[in-house]
């Protein structure tokens, strides 16, 4: 951890803690990934049956985060299986505007307040991951292939959007 802010991983250290403390967080848990190295998690989502894509899944992701934090947001990315879904890249990384830069976006898709600030803590992000997970958002997607076939299914067209994603759930549950 050297050259490491040592308040920063204090600060990762209690809100770990809180984490693994409080039961606020219900099918979420995390933990380092290694011992020696506040500053990448380990984090497990087993989501309940209420979440309509994914219900039933086990997915593991990483929260890596910079020096900077929590000036500077983390990055997110799921381990393989990686869920098909509009907001997560193939290659794992989440896109949600709480985890992009602070300020205002280039491109005018997100408000300033809609993109990370220092307030955001772990806790927030994995509330916001579960909510995305339930809920897509296909009109600025990281995963084109999977926000078409999400459109098309809530269009009435198809339902092949749903029969991705509960491959990706027996996956995670190494039924596949």
């Amino acid at each position: 951890m050297a050259g490491r802010s040592s308040a920063t991983a204090g600060l990762l250290g209690r809100q770990l803690k809180a984490i693994q403390k409080g039961n606020d967080l219900p099918g979420i848990s995390c933990g380092l990934v290694r011992d020696d190295n506040m500053f990448e998690w380990e984090v497990m989502l087993m989501l309940d049956d209420d979440c309509k894509y994914y219900g039933g899944g086990n997915f593991c992701a990483l929260l890596k985060f910079p020096d900077t934090y929590p000036m500077s947001p983390p990055k997110m990315i799921f381990q393989n299986p990686v869920p098909f879904h509009p907001n997560i890249y193939p290659d794992g990384t989440l896109c949600i505007s709480i985890l992009h830069p602070p300020g205002d976006d280039q491109y005018g898709y997100e408000a300033a307040g809609e993109r990370w600030s220092p307030v955001q803590t772990p806790e927030t992000i994995l509330l916001s991951v579960i909510s995305l997970l339930n809920s897509p958002n296909d009109e600025s997607p990281a995963n084109v292939e999977a926000a078409t076939m999400f459109r098309a299914e809530k269009e009435g067209k198809n339902k092949d959007f749903k029969k991705r994603c509960r491959k990706c759930v027996r996956e995670s549950l190494g039924e596949d």
